[in-house]
C-alpha cells in the first residue's frame, strides 16, 4: 500500500513569542520540522505534503533543503486542523494509498509507532494514535474505547468526572486512505466557540457511516508537542537523553553523559571516548576509536579512526582530520585537510590549509589566511616541522621534510628539505638595560617631587 505524509505546520506559536515559526525552532541544532519529517520518512512515503500558514516562505525554504520531492501547500487562514488537513486534497488528487497526518511541532514518533498504525489500517477503517497520561489533570481530549472500537474523541472541557479519570488520551495523529480521509474532513462543521474545523471530529463521522475506528497507543513522550520556549527546552533534552542512550548502546563510551550535547545529525563510531563537556554542532562524523577530550566544540567536520582532539579544542566546518591525528589544547581547525599522523597539539589556529602526514605543527602557529578581502591557503608538505610562534603568510607552501624556525614569518614558498629562518639577527646591548631602568627611575622620582 503506498503511503502519503501530510505533516501540519502552519501555526504561529503565539507562545513562543518569536518572529520565527514555531516549526523552524531548532531541536539538536535542526528545526523541530525536520524532526517530524524524519519521523515520518521510516514509512518511505511515496509523497509528502507540508501545510504551511504563518511564515510560509521561510517553512518552505527549509522543506526544500530537507527533502525536495516534499510539496509546500499553503493555508491562507488558519481555521483549524481540518481545514488544515483538507488543504491537501489537491496536492494528492489521484493518490490510491493511506494518509498519515503528522504535526509539525511533535517531533519524536518512533518507527514502530507508525508501523503499528499502518498495520492498524489493515483491519480498521480510521486508526487515532494515543497515549496514556501521567498526569490526570491533563487537559487532553480522553480517547473512549469499548471492545477495540474507538467509541469517540471527548475533550477535556466536554467531559465527566469519569471521562476525565480516564488516561488514554488524543494525540491527534491519524492514519486513513486518502478518498476517506478527504471524504470525512469534508463533512466537519465549524458549529463550535472558536468557529474552527477541528481534524477529532471524523471519529463521530465515521462511526456514524459504519466504518470501523481504532486506535494504537504509543509513550507519552512519543507525542510531546511544543508550544512555548519551556517546551522547546524539555524536547531538546528528551532529544539529548535518547540520542545519549543511543550511543551507548553502540558502543560509544560517555564519560559524562549528561554533559555531552549532541546535535541531530551526530554520527560516531563504536570504542570512540567522549570525555565531559563536548558539544557537537551539526554536521559532525567521528569515526571508531577516535578520543574527543574534555571542552572541546565540534561542528561540520570528519574526525577518523584513532585521532585524538583535545581538551579545549575547535573543530569548524570543513575541518577533515585523517587516522591518528592529534589536535591539543586551544588549537582551532577551520577548512582545512589534516593528514594521517600529524600533530597540531597546542595554542594553534589553521584554516584554510593542508597539513601533510607526519608533520608537526609548533606551538603560537598561525595561517595567516584573510587579507582582509579574500581568503588564502597555506599547504604544508609531508614529514615538515614548523617551528613554534611562526606565521604562515597565505598563498604559501612548505614542502616535504622542511623546517622554519622558531618565531618565524613565512611570506615565501620553502623548498622540501629546507629551513627557514625569517626574523631579525639578535643584537645584545651590554649594560643597556641597567641604564635605561636608571633614567626612567630618575624621571620618575622628578615628577614625584613636583608634585608633593
Amino acid at each position: 500500500m503506498d503511503i502519503a505524509l501530510v505533516i501540519l505546520a502552519a501555526g504561529k506559536g503565539t507562545r513562543m513569542n518569536s518572529d520565527l515559526p514555531k516549526v523552524l525552532h531548532p531541536i539538536a541544532h535542526a528545526p523541530m520540522l525536520a524532526h517530524a519529517m524524519a519521523a515520518g520518512a521510516v514509512l518511505e512515503p511515496q509523497r509528502t505534503v507540508i501545510i504551511a500558514g504563518h511564515g510560509a516562505e521561510a517553512v518552505a525554504a527549509m522543506v526544500a533543503e530537507t527533502d525536495e520531492t516534499a510539496q509546500v501547500v499553503i493555508q491562507a487562514e488558519q481555521l483549524g486542523t481540518g481545514h488544515a488537513v483538507a488543504q491537501a486534497r489537491a496536492a494528492l488528487d489521484g493518490f490510491d494509498g493511506d494518509v498519515v497526518v503528522l504535526f509539525g511541532d511533535t517531533p519524536f514518533l518512533r518507527p514502530d509507532t507508525l508501523d503499528r498504525m499502518i498495520a492498524a489500517r489493515g483491519a480498521h477503517d480510521l486508526v487515532i494514535l494515543g497515549f496514556d497520561t501521567a498526569d490526570p489533570a491533563a487537559r487532553y481530549g480522553r480517547l473512549i474505547v469499548a471492545n477495540g472500537q474507538l467509541e469517540k474523541i471527548i475533550e477535556y472541557k466536554d467531559a465527566t468526572p469519569e471521562e476525565r479519570a480516564i488516561s488514554f488520551c488524543n494525540s491527534g495523529l491519524i492514519a486513513c486512505d486518502a478518498a476517506t480521509l478527504f471524504e470525512l474532513v469534508a463533512e466537519i462543521g465549524n458549529d463550535n466557540a472558536q468557529g474552527e474545523y477541528y481534524l477529532t471530529d471524523i471519529v463521530e463521522l465515521a462511526q456514524a457511516r459504519g466504518l470501523s475506528v481504532t486506535a494504537v497507543k504509543c509513550d507519552e513522550a512519543e507525542t510531546l508537542g511544543i508550544n512555548s520556549r519551556a517546551d522547546l527546552a524539555a524536547a531538546d533534552a528528551v532529544f539529548q537523553a535518547r540520542a545519549r542512550a543511543e550511543l551507548m548502546e553502540n558502543g560509544v563510551t560517555l564519560m559524562a553523559p549528561d554533559t555531552v550535547y549532541l546535535a541531530f545529525d551526530t554520527v560516531i563510531g563504536r570504542d570512540t571516548v567522549i570525555e565531559p563537556n563536548v558539544v557537537f554542532g551539526p554536521g559532525v562524523t567521528v569515526e571508531s576509536g577516535a578520543t574527543i577530550r574534555a571542552f572541546c566544540h565540534l561542528e561540520g567536520c570528519h574526525v577518523s579512526r584513532g585521532a585524538t582532539i583535545g581538551p579545549f579544542a575547535r573543530l569548524r566546518p570543513g575541518a577533515e582530520l585523517a587516522e591518528e591525528v592529534h589536535i591539543g589544547n586551544f588549537v582551532e581547525i577551520k577548512n582545512a585537510q589534516v593528514a594521517e599522523g600529524a600533530k597540531i597539539n597546542h595554542l594553534t589556529y589553521i584554516g584554510d590549509a593542508e597539513i601533510g602526514a607526519r608533520s608537526n605543527i609548533g606551538a603560537g602557529t598561525i595561517t595567516c589566511n584573510y587579507d582582509g578581502v579574500m581568503k588564502h591557503r597555506t599547504v604544508i608538505g609531508a614529514d615538515a616541522f614548523i617551528g613554534s610562534d611562526t606565521m604562515l603568510v597565505a598563498p604559501v607552501t612548505v614542502g616535504d621534510g622542511a623546517m622554519t624556525a622558531t618565531g618565524s614569518v613565512i611570506t615565501r614558498d620553502i623548498e622540501p628539505g629546507a629551513l627557514a629562518v625569517a626574523r631579525t639577527r639578535q643584537d645584545n646591548k651590554p649594560g643597556f638595560a641597567r641604564k635605561f631602568f636608571d633614567k626612567l627611575r630618575a624621571q620618575k622620582a622628578r615628577r614625584e617631587q613636583e608634585n608633593s
